[in-house]
Protein backbone atom coordinates (compact mmCIF):
# COMPACT_ATOMS: atom_id res chain seq x y z
CA UNK A 1 0.00 0.00 0.00
CA UNK A 2 2.76 2.41 -0.93
CA UNK A 3 2.14 6.16 -0.85
CA UNK A 4 4.14 8.70 -2.84
CA UNK A 5 4.48 12.48 -2.96
CA UNK A 6 5.16 14.23 -6.25
CA UNK A 7 5.93 17.84 -7.12
CA UNK A 8 4.82 19.69 -10.29
CA UNK A 9 7.05 21.33 -12.87
CA UNK A 10 6.92 24.34 -15.17
CA UNK A 11 3.59 24.88 -16.87
CA UNK A 12 1.62 24.32 -13.65
CA UNK A 13 1.98 27.95 -12.55
CA UNK A 14 -1.04 30.23 -12.29
CA UNK A 15 -1.60 33.67 -10.81
CA UNK A 16 -3.03 33.32 -7.29
CA UNK A 17 -1.57 29.86 -6.63
CA UNK A 18 -0.91 29.36 -2.93
CA UNK A 19 -2.73 32.56 -1.92
CA UNK A 20 -5.38 30.74 0.12
CA UNK A 21 -2.63 28.85 1.94
CA UNK A 22 -0.79 32.12 2.62
CA UNK A 23 -3.94 33.65 4.10
CA UNK A 24 -4.94 30.60 6.15
CA UNK A 25 -1.63 29.37 7.62
CA UNK A 26 1.18 31.35 9.27
CA UNK A 27 3.66 28.56 8.39
CA UNK A 28 2.81 29.08 4.69
CA UNK A 29 3.40 32.82 5.08
CA UNK A 30 6.81 32.00 6.56
CA UNK A 31 7.73 29.97 3.46
CA UNK A 32 6.78 32.73 1.01
CA UNK A 33 8.54 35.40 3.08
CA UNK A 34 11.66 33.24 3.33
CA UNK A 35 11.78 32.82 -0.46
CA UNK A 36 11.15 36.58 -0.93
CA UNK A 37 14.05 37.35 1.41
CA UNK A 38 16.56 34.95 -0.11
CA UNK A 39 15.80 36.14 -3.65
CA UNK A 40 15.60 39.80 -2.59
CA UNK A 41 12.36 40.07 -4.57
CA UNK A 42 8.67 40.27 -3.72
CA UNK A 43 8.07 37.00 -5.56
CA UNK A 44 5.01 36.31 -3.40
CA UNK A 45 3.31 39.47 -4.74
CA UNK A 46 4.02 38.34 -8.30
CA UNK A 47 2.67 34.85 -7.50
CA UNK A 48 -0.56 36.17 -5.99
CA UNK A 49 -1.22 39.18 -8.25
CA UNK A 50 0.64 38.54 -11.51
CA UNK A 51 0.96 39.53 -14.28
CA UNK A 52 1.01 36.00 -15.69
CA UNK A 53 3.59 36.92 -18.37
CA UNK A 54 6.11 37.87 -15.68
CA UNK A 55 5.27 34.89 -13.47
CA UNK A 56 5.74 32.56 -16.46
CA UNK A 57 9.32 33.78 -17.02
CA UNK A 58 11.50 30.78 -16.29
CA UNK A 59 13.55 32.52 -13.59
CA UNK A 60 10.33 33.39 -11.69
CA UNK A 61 8.20 30.31 -12.40
CA UNK A 62 10.78 27.86 -11.07
CA UNK A 63 11.25 29.25 -7.51
CA UNK A 64 7.54 30.24 -7.42
CA UNK A 65 6.29 26.70 -8.04
CA UNK A 66 8.76 25.33 -5.49
CA UNK A 67 7.55 27.88 -2.90
CA UNK A 68 3.92 26.79 -3.29
CA UNK A 69 4.90 23.12 -2.99
CA UNK A 70 6.97 23.79 0.12
CA UNK A 71 4.14 25.79 1.68
CA UNK A 72 1.98 22.66 1.38
CA UNK A 73 4.79 20.51 2.83
CA UNK A 74 5.30 22.80 5.85
CA UNK A 75 1.56 22.98 6.56
CA UNK A 76 1.32 19.18 6.55
CA UNK A 77 4.35 18.94 8.83
CA UNK A 78 3.48 21.70 11.31
CA UNK A 79 -0.32 21.76 11.29
CA UNK A 80 -0.98 18.12 10.48
CA UNK A 81 2.01 16.55 12.24
CA UNK A 82 2.72 14.57 9.05
CA UNK A 83 6.40 13.79 8.45
CA UNK A 84 7.40 13.41 4.80
CA UNK A 85 9.17 10.26 5.99
CA UNK A 86 5.73 8.64 6.28
CA UNK A 87 5.65 8.33 2.48
CA UNK A 88 7.46 5.55 0.69
CA UNK A 89 8.91 7.59 -2.20
CA UNK A 90 8.98 10.99 -3.88
CA UNK A 91 9.64 12.53 -7.28
CA UNK A 92 9.41 15.93 -8.93
CA UNK A 93 8.90 16.85 -12.57
CA UNK A 94 12.01 18.77 -13.72
CA UNK A 95 12.24 21.76 -11.31
CA UNK A 96 9.91 19.74 -9.02
CA UNK A 97 12.90 17.57 -8.15
CA UNK A 98 14.30 20.50 -6.15
CA UNK A 99 11.02 20.70 -4.20
CA UNK A 100 11.23 16.93 -3.57
CA UNK A 101 14.78 17.32 -2.23
CA UNK A 102 13.76 20.23 0.03
CA UNK A 103 10.71 18.30 1.28
CA UNK A 104 12.93 15.31 2.03
CA UNK A 105 15.39 17.44 4.02
CA UNK A 106 18.24 16.94 1.56
CA UNK A 107 18.60 20.69 0.88
CA UNK A 108 17.14 23.73 2.61
CA UNK A 109 14.29 25.90 1.35
CA UNK A 110 16.77 28.77 0.86
CA UNK A 111 19.13 26.57 -1.14
CA UNK A 112 16.28 25.34 -3.34
CA UNK A 113 15.14 28.93 -4.03
CA UNK A 114 18.66 30.18 -4.85
CA UNK A 115 19.44 27.19 -7.06
CA UNK A 116 16.17 27.49 -8.99
CA UNK A 117 16.73 31.20 -9.62
CA UNK A 118 20.21 30.41 -11.00
CA UNK A 119 18.77 27.49 -12.99
CA UNK A 120 15.97 29.59 -14.45
CA UNK A 121 18.30 32.45 -15.39
CA UNK A 122 20.86 30.06 -16.92
CA UNK A 123 18.24 28.18 -18.94
CA UNK A 124 16.84 31.46 -20.25
CA UNK A 125 20.29 32.72 -21.28
CA UNK A 126 21.49 29.45 -22.82
CA UNK A 127 19.65 29.93 -26.12
CA UNK A 128 18.76 33.25 -27.80
CA UNK A 129 15.01 33.94 -27.81
CA UNK A 130 13.41 32.58 -30.97
CA UNK A 131 16.17 30.04 -31.66
CA UNK A 132 14.64 27.12 -29.75
CA UNK A 133 11.24 25.53 -29.33
CA UNK A 134 9.25 22.70 -27.81
CA UNK A 135 6.23 20.76 -29.05
CA UNK A 136 3.97 18.22 -27.32
CA UNK A 137 2.93 15.15 -29.28
CA UNK A 138 -0.26 13.38 -28.23
CA UNK A 139 -0.92 9.84 -29.45
CA UNK A 140 1.14 7.84 -31.90
CA UNK A 141 3.45 4.88 -31.34
CA UNK A 142 7.12 5.01 -30.38
CA UNK A 143 7.93 3.84 -33.90
CA UNK A 144 6.00 6.86 -35.21
CA UNK A 145 7.83 9.11 -32.79
CA UNK A 146 11.26 7.83 -33.82
CA UNK A 147 10.41 8.42 -37.48
CA UNK A 148 9.12 11.94 -36.80
CA UNK A 149 12.25 12.84 -34.79
CA UNK A 150 14.54 11.42 -37.48
CA UNK A 151 12.79 13.44 -40.19
CA UNK A 152 12.62 16.67 -38.15
CA UNK A 153 16.29 16.31 -37.13
CA UNK A 154 17.34 16.85 -40.74
CA UNK A 155 16.57 20.51 -40.09
CA UNK A 156 18.40 20.77 -36.74
CA UNK A 157 18.38 19.41 -33.18
CA UNK A 158 15.15 17.60 -32.21
CA UNK A 159 15.04 15.23 -29.22
CA UNK A 160 12.65 13.92 -26.56
CA UNK A 161 12.66 16.32 -23.60
CA UNK A 162 9.81 14.86 -21.54
CA UNK A 163 8.64 11.27 -21.83
CA UNK A 164 5.55 12.01 -19.74
CA UNK A 165 3.38 8.97 -20.39
CA UNK A 166 2.26 6.58 -23.10
CA UNK A 167 0.87 8.90 -25.73
CA UNK A 168 2.29 12.14 -24.33
CA UNK A 169 5.81 13.17 -25.26
CA UNK A 170 7.43 16.61 -25.51
CA UNK A 171 10.14 17.30 -28.08
CA UNK A 172 12.74 20.04 -27.70
CA UNK A 173 15.41 21.55 -29.92
CA UNK A 174 16.18 24.15 -32.54
CA UNK A 175 13.13 26.08 -33.72
CA UNK A 176 13.78 25.25 -37.39
CA UNK A 177 13.48 21.54 -36.56
CA UNK A 178 10.66 21.79 -34.01
CA UNK A 179 8.54 23.90 -36.37
CA UNK A 180 8.61 21.05 -38.91
CA UNK A 181 7.16 18.49 -36.47
CA UNK A 182 3.39 19.22 -36.85
CA UNK A 183 3.57 18.90 -40.64
CA UNK A 184 5.68 15.71 -40.51
CA UNK A 185 3.37 14.21 -37.85
CA UNK A 186 0.41 14.36 -40.24
CA UNK A 187 1.87 11.30 -41.97
CA UNK A 188 1.67 9.25 -38.76
CA UNK A 189 -0.97 8.13 -36.26
CA UNK A 190 -0.49 11.19 -34.05
CA UNK A 191 -3.66 12.73 -32.57
CA UNK A 192 -2.37 16.22 -32.00
CA UNK A 193 0.78 18.37 -31.99
CA UNK A 194 0.79 21.33 -29.61
CA UNK A 195 3.60 23.90 -29.91
CA UNK A 196 4.46 25.04 -26.37
CA UNK A 197 4.78 28.71 -25.47
CA UNK A 198 8.08 28.29 -23.62
CA UNK A 199 10.93 30.76 -23.48
CA UNK A 200 13.68 28.20 -24.17
CA UNK A 201 14.17 24.61 -25.43
CA UNK A 202 14.52 22.75 -22.13
CA UNK A 203 16.07 19.31 -21.58
CA UNK A 204 18.20 19.09 -24.70
CA UNK A 205 21.86 19.67 -25.60
CA UNK A 206 21.16 23.34 -26.34
CA UNK A 207 21.01 23.72 -22.54
CA UNK A 208 24.71 22.82 -22.13
CA UNK A 209 25.64 26.35 -20.95
CA UNK A 210 22.94 26.07 -18.26
CA UNK A 211 24.28 22.67 -17.19
CA UNK A 212 27.72 24.25 -16.74
CA UNK A 213 26.19 27.03 -14.65
CA UNK A 214 24.39 24.50 -12.46
CA UNK A 215 27.53 22.42 -11.98
CA UNK A 216 29.21 25.53 -10.56
CA UNK A 217 26.17 26.48 -8.44
CA UNK A 218 25.75 22.96 -7.03
CA UNK A 219 29.45 22.43 -6.21
CA UNK A 220 29.37 23.98 -2.70
CA UNK A 221 25.98 22.51 -1.74
CA UNK A 222 25.94 19.68 0.79
CA UNK A 223 23.12 17.22 0.05
CA UNK A 224 21.97 15.28 3.10
CA UNK A 225 20.51 11.81 2.58
CA UNK A 226 16.77 12.31 1.95
CA UNK A 227 14.38 10.99 4.62
CA UNK A 228 12.60 8.96 1.92
CA UNK A 229 13.77 7.58 -1.44
CA UNK A 230 13.56 10.03 -4.35
CA UNK A 231 13.29 9.01 -8.00
CA UNK A 232 15.48 11.33 -10.12
CA UNK A 233 14.26 12.38 -13.58
CA UNK A 234 17.37 11.15 -15.39
CA UNK A 235 17.51 7.62 -13.93
CA UNK A 236 13.86 6.87 -13.00
CA UNK A 237 15.24 4.62 -10.22
CA UNK A 238 14.97 4.95 -6.42
CA UNK A 239 17.85 6.96 -4.93
CA UNK A 240 18.63 7.22 -1.22
CA UNK A 241 22.09 8.85 -1.31
CA UNK A 242 22.00 12.63 -1.09
CA UNK A 243 25.50 12.91 -2.56
CA UNK A 244 24.25 11.43 -5.86
CA UNK A 245 22.05 14.44 -6.61
CA UNK A 246 24.88 16.90 -7.25
CA UNK A 247 25.63 15.10 -10.51
CA UNK A 248 22.03 14.08 -11.25
CA UNK A 249 20.77 17.66 -11.14
CA UNK A 250 23.48 18.76 -13.59
CA UNK A 251 22.56 15.91 -15.95
CA UNK A 252 18.88 16.83 -15.60
CA UNK A 253 19.34 20.21 -17.32
CA UNK A 254 20.11 18.61 -20.70
CA UNK A 255 18.69 15.14 -19.98
CA UNK A 256 15.30 13.64 -20.63
CA UNK A 257 12.60 13.81 -17.96
CA UNK A 258 11.73 10.11 -17.74
CA UNK A 259 8.34 10.54 -16.09
CA UNK A 260 6.65 7.54 -17.73
CA UNK A 261 9.40 5.31 -16.31
CA UNK A 262 9.23 7.12 -12.97
CA UNK A 263 5.55 6.21 -12.68
CA UNK A 264 6.37 2.65 -13.72
CA UNK A 265 9.00 2.43 -10.98
CA UNK A 266 6.39 3.57 -8.45
CA UNK A 267 3.90 1.04 -9.79
CA UNK A 268 6.46 -1.75 -9.33
CA UNK A 269 7.03 -0.53 -5.76
CA UNK A 270 3.33 -1.09 -5.05
CA UNK A 271 2.06 2.46 -5.40
CA UNK A 272 -1.59 2.81 -4.33
CA UNK A 273 -1.90 6.52 -3.47
CA UNK A 274 -0.12 9.57 -4.85
CA UNK A 275 -0.25 13.09 -3.41
CA UNK A 276 0.62 15.95 -5.76
CA UNK A 277 1.84 18.77 -3.50
CA UNK A 278 1.65 22.21 -5.10
CA UNK A 279 0.03 23.99 -8.00
CA UNK A 280 -2.18 22.23 -10.53
CA UNK A 281 -3.22 18.65 -11.23
CA UNK A 282 -1.05 17.74 -14.24
CA UNK A 283 0.83 14.91 -12.54
CA UNK A 284 -2.34 13.52 -10.94
CA UNK A 285 -3.83 13.21 -14.42
CA UNK A 286 -0.76 11.38 -15.73
CA UNK A 287 -0.86 8.90 -12.84
CA UNK A 288 -4.57 8.22 -13.34
CA UNK A 289 -3.98 7.34 -16.97
CA UNK A 290 -0.82 5.33 -16.31
CA UNK A 291 -1.66 3.19 -13.27
CA UNK A 292 -4.98 1.42 -13.03
CA UNK A 293 -6.76 1.90 -9.69
CA UNK A 294 -4.26 4.44 -8.31
CA UNK A 295 -5.76 7.01 -5.94
CA UNK A 296 -4.63 10.59 -6.60
CA UNK A 297 -4.87 13.71 -4.45
CA UNK A 298 -3.89 17.17 -5.75
CA UNK A 299 -3.11 19.25 -2.66
CA UNK A 300 -3.08 23.01 -3.20
CA UNK A 301 -5.83 24.64 -1.05
CA UNK A 302 -6.82 24.64 2.65
CA UNK A 303 -9.75 22.34 1.72
CA UNK A 304 -7.30 19.92 0.06
CA UNK A 305 -5.16 20.00 3.23
CA UNK A 306 -8.19 19.05 5.34
CA UNK A 307 -9.01 16.17 3.01
CA UNK A 308 -5.45 14.81 2.89
CA UNK A 309 -5.18 14.91 6.69
CA UNK A 310 -8.39 12.86 6.99
CA UNK A 311 -6.97 10.36 4.45
CA UNK A 312 -3.56 10.10 6.13
CA UNK A 313 -4.92 9.91 9.66
CA UNK A 314 -7.69 7.42 8.84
Amino acid sequence: MAKAIVFPGQGSQSVGMGKELFEAFSVARDVFHEVDDVLNQKLSTLIFEGPLEELTLTSNAQPALMAVSMAVVRILEKEGNISMGRFQMAAGHSLGEYAALAAAGSITLQEAARLLRIRGDAMQKAVPVGKGGMVAILGGTFTDLEAIIQEASKGGICVIANDNSDGQVVLSGEKVAIDRVPEIAKNYSVKKCIPLSVSAPFHCVLMNPAADAMEEALAPIHFKDPILPIIPNVTAALETQGSAFKSLLVQQVTGQVRWRETMDTMRKEGLKTVFELGSGKVLSGLFKRAIEGVETHAVQTPQDIEAILLTLNA
